[in-house]
């Protein structure tokens, strides 16, 4: 695979720090241009962050020094410099809807974090394991855009990355409802307990926004290619609830599931266990060797033993039992910024860089 030059639009947020950390040493992608909002534009990157490093590591220092660029105003300038960029804006909806475009219609392809594009029908919304085959839609987006290799490609909300993985292979069975509660981390809304003291010894029983994406977006994931578009997926049936908890990283989700043919436990542990998909297959640099982790232990998964499990890109899984009201019910966990956000990006980018889109 040859090296690509990547850009980080949003490089000073915490989800953009998370991104220099992943591709610190990336064997494909190497990291030359950052920018963000025009306050910290023409400054070095470690000035424009300074004392709001929330990383454990610190800064990789082939970045350090480079000097942030303006994400709005240099669009052209950073489209001619770089193969592709990732992007992790804090701006509204629509300026991000018009900031992607913008890059798109440069010839430069977005691989964004962000959640303005995630209905957008043209636009991919992809968990590399579960629906990779949804990257043929980018022909389709290319011709309406007129572009010839620029793109837009989306990952889906961070809630959603613990539960819909572990549905997945699970499908075959008819799956009818589904009952998520999410116990989210602070990391989530961009914060550090140093910034959010109030969140210590407390929990929030709402997160703006949330609970549309956990029950919407998995319905494009299991959705189908229908022409120039991807039509959502009917069922399964899908109501969630988000609390904020005082976690630094790691998403929970306490789960409850019915089918229309019901599957053995000891069924439902094997095709966890046995469970691939295409970044395995394809051996992708960011990959997880087991990508569902089930744990026998009553107490497991937990937040602070199980999130940096297979370098933060695996889900960690436990509790299956039966429900009174449900079929079945299980807890899962993934790390929120890593498979949740930058990591799951950088997955997808690898695979679409592994099925010539990036090329």
């Amino acid at each position: 695979m040859k090296q690509f030059k990547v850009g980080i639009i949003g490089a000073t947020g915490m989800v953009g720090q998370r991104f220099s950390i992943l591709l610190e040493n990336h064997p494909w992608f190497k990291v030359t241009t950052v920018a963000a909002s025009p306050r910290s534009a023409g400054k070095t990157l470690k000035e424009a962050i300074g004392n709001r490093w929330a990383m454990q590591k610190p800064m990789p220092k082939d970045i350090e020094n480079l000097v942030v660029l303006d994400a709005t105003a240099d669009i052209e300038k950073i489209a001619a410099d770089v193969d592709f960029v990732f992007c992790a804006v804090d701006m509204k909806k629509d300026e991000i809807k018009a900031l992607e475009e913008a890059y798109a219609k440069a010839e430069c392809p977005v691989i964004s974090n962000n959640s303005a594009h995630r209905g957008t029908a043209d636009v991919p919304m992809i968990i590399p394991e579960v629906n990779d085959d949804h990257a043929e839609i980018i022909n389709a987006q290319k011709t309406r855009l007129g572009t010839k290799r620029g793109f837009i490609a989306v990952k889906s909300n961070c809630s959603i990355q613990s539960y819909v993985p572990a549905i997945h292979p699970l499908m075959k069975f008819g799956v009818k409802n589904i009952l998520a509660c999410t116990y989210q981390a602070i990391s989530g809304a961009g914060k550090t307990f140093d910034t959010w003291p109030e969140m210590v010894d407390n929990l929030i029983p709402f997160i703006g926004g949330e609970e549309e994406k956990s029950e919407q977006e998995p319905l494009k994931v299991w959705g189908k290619i229908d022409g120039d578009k991807i039509v959502n997926a009917s069922t399964p049936s899908i109501t969630t609830q988000c609390l904020r908890v005082p976690v630094s990283d790691g998403h929970t989700a306490a789960v409850f599931v019915s089918f229309e043919n019901k599957p053995a436990k000891e069924e439902i542990k094997k095709l966890w266990s046995e469970f691939k998909g295409a970044p395995q297959e394809l051996d992708l640099p960011s990959a997880p060797k087991q990508f569902l982790n089930y744990f026998e232990e009553d107490n497991r998964p937990q937040a602070r033993l199980d999130r940096d499990m297979e370098n933060g890109m695996a889900v960690s899984l436990g509790r299956l039992r039966e429900d009174s009201q449900f079929d079945y019910k299980f807890v899962c966990l993934s790390h929120n910024t890593v498979r949740g956000a930058a990591g799951g990006a950088v997955l997808m980018a690898e695979l679409l860089a592994a099925k010539g889109f990036l090329d």
